[in-house]
């Protein structure tokens, strides 16, 4: 529900017919299906378990010669069927969803720009201008705080800038411009001439003024029009399905290692390694010193060491322009591959809280919508948190795509093998007598066995 009326606040009163709030809204509920399936397996089964031994029914079975695992095996083949239902969802249903909502999200920014304007950073959906401003609010949402304007329709850089303590966003439906009304402002100009040399450009004049009132007509025919359900993206990683990403990933992979080839490859070029040479010792010259640059005089040593000083300046100028657009290949195709493996390690969650949530009915003995209910929400946190982690890690190459995408299985499935076992053998949930006491029972008996038998 929270993820429905947060989308809903979005987009609600901004001009956009029903039919299109009712199947965004639509859309946002398939995509919050396959993480509601898992918790409901969660608490729906410590709530009937726990109500089962509440009220005795377990002592009863058990007494009738039939123990916790063949009671709960039809359980078990009903939480089977919706882990496979589950996987099916995220298959099939979720890459649909994730495509419709996504492109109709960006259509409707599209169509409506003041809503794609987001605050703290510099926004550049409106064509010609940069817009950035600390806070948005007013009924309308359409009130800005400290606003900061590079305006780029002439075409000559960031040459002209606007800030503002305060700002009014005024467009009405159908029309081609919006309307910006900037308050108690500052308005700075710097005039580049075309052609002008680099020396002229940097002696000409700059205007700047202060102002009450200024206002901005921004031209969006551009954005406006268009179906709002047109699907521009569809080869996002959410929205293919487990064949689509397994014949996508392989033509990713090849393009990031021949990157990585080409990049290597201009490194070997430019620090000239292939003139380098290896000479057998016995055919080393005895009048050569060993130290290179005492071969040469002051003037041919400067001149190497100034030319090997600027190839590694290069070098390293190349590499550091070039690391964050191998860090963000790297992590587009991490991304791939973090949705293909956990397409599947998700699809499990049903069955893996089914086996923490069973065996903690039974041995919390409490039904209703009170205890099992803050277990429930602590439990999937704990899951849902350990699975964004685990995928945060791999996406920035910490861990292996696989392993971020299992991590919360792996660190999930001890507890409910432990849960599981102390459920079957009718044990509690912390055996404080069997833990704590016994082990220090023994220890003084230990101790004063010891003494007795010194004295």
């Amino acid at each position: 529900m929270q993820a429905l009326w947060l989308v809903f606040d979005s987009f609600a009163g901004k001009g956009i017919s029903i039919g299109i709030i009712l199947k965004f809204l639509w859309y946002t509920t398939l995509l919050v299906t396959p993480q509601a399936l898992p918790i409901g397996v969660l608490l729906s089964s410590i709530m009937t378990l726990g109500s089962l031994s509440e009220n005795y029914e377990f002592a009863a079975t058990k007494s009738a010669g039939i123990s916790l695992p063949r009671m709960v095996r039809p359980l078990v083949i009903l939480t089977l069927f919706l882990s496979g239902l589950n996987f099916l969802f995220l298959n099939n249903v979720y890459p649909y969803a994730m495509l419709k909502q996504l492109n109709m999200r960006v259509n409707i920014k599209k169509k409506q720009p003041a809503i794609a304007l987001v605050a703290g950073s510099f926004n550049t959906e409106l064509p010609n201008f940069q817009i950035k401003f600390d806070e948005k609010y007013g009924e309308k949402e359409n009130l800005l705080k400290n606003v900061m304007i590079y305006d780029l329709s002439a075409k000559k850089g960031n040459n002209k800038i606007i800030t503002a303590k305060k700002g009014e966003i005024l467009s009405e439906e159908g029309s081609r411009y919006m309307t910006l009304v900037l308050e108690d402002g500052y308005y700075f100009e710097h005039h580049v001439r075309n052609g002008a040399p680099l020396k002229e450009r940097q002696k000409m004049p700059a205007s700047q003024a202060s102002f009450d009132e200024y206002t901005i007509n921004i031209d969006i025919s551009s954005l406006s029009g268009g179906n709002l359900e047109e699907e521009r993206y569809k080869t996002q990683y959410n929205m293919l399905s487990i064949n689509q990403l397994k014949d996508t990933i392989p033509t990713l992979k090849v393009n990031y290692d021949a990157f990585i080839a080409s990049r290597a490859k201009n490194l070997f070029l430019s620090l000239d390694i292939k003139d380098l040479h290896a000479y057998p010792d016995s055919l080393v010259n005895k009048k050569v010193a060993k130290n290179v640059l005492d071969n040469f005089n002051l003037i041919e040593q400067q001149n190497i060491l100034n030319g090997a000083s600027s190839k590694i300046e290069r070098s390293i100028n190349n590499h550091d322009s070039n690391k964050e657009t191998l860090k963000r290949k790297r992590k587009y195709l991490n991304l791939y591959d973090i949705e293909f493996y956990n397409r599947v390690a998700f699809s499990l969650s049903c069955l893996l809280l089914f086996f923490i949530g069973a065996p903690l009915g039974s041995i919390i003995r409490k039904g209703g919508m009170g205890l099992p209910m803050i277990l429930a929400i602590a439990i999937y946190v704990l899951y849902f948190f350990t699975n964004t982690f685990g995928r945060n890690l791999a996406e920035e190459s910490s861990l292996t795509a696989i392993t971020g995408s299992w991590l919360s299985v792996f660190l999930m499935l001890p507890l409910a093998i432990i849960l599981t076992i102390r459920a079957s053998k009718d044990k509690g949930l912390f055996d404080f007598k069997s833990f704590i006491l016994i082990p220090i029972s023994n220890l003084f008996k230990n101790i004063f066995s010891k003494k007795e038998k010194t004295t």
